[in-house]
């Protein structure tokens, strides 16, 4: 579990990919215990997989290009499969939800490892701080 004060520290695509994480990590919880028959912790992992998919889709930027629309498309796919395998029990659509996901999880691990920023996080928010009073001024 991570802390508010931590969670306010993390940069855009850091919060981007723990979203990320925490919906694998859904699926796959709500998917073994749709295995060993335990419902109500399958509806409670489903749920909160199909939030994290609406909090993701409700980020996109759509101005960004057709990677937004795509991603669109990768979301409602998904939810349609969550909601479609918590509704029938079905961990097969599932497994294919997670398939679809797992892709886009491990290229934001990738990009994220790779391409680090430099700059500590004190000296940009010195800049912002700078900037932000030089624009008002």
């Amino acid at each position: 579990m991570i802390t508010n004060d931590a969670l306010h520290k993390k940069t855009p695509q850091e919060l981007t990919t723990l979203l990320y994480e925490a919906l694998l990590d859904n699926l796959e919880e709500g998917k073994s215990a749709i295995e060993t028959k335990d419902f109500m912790i399958a509806n409670e992992k489903l749920q909160k997989a199909t939030d994290i998919l609406h909090r993701l889709g409700g980020g996109l930027n759509y101005e960004a290009g057709i990677i937004s629309d795509q991603l669109d498309a990768l979301y409602n796919y998904a939810a349609d499969l969550v909601v479609t395998a918590n509704y029938e029990k079905n961990s097969e659509k599932l497994r294919l939800a997670i398939e679809a996901i797992t892709p886009i999880v491990e290229a934001w691990q990738t990009a994220l490892k790779t391409n680090q920023d430099k700059q500590p996080r004190m000296m940009k928010q010195k800049a912002n701080a700078y900037e932000q009073s030089a624009i008002y001024e």
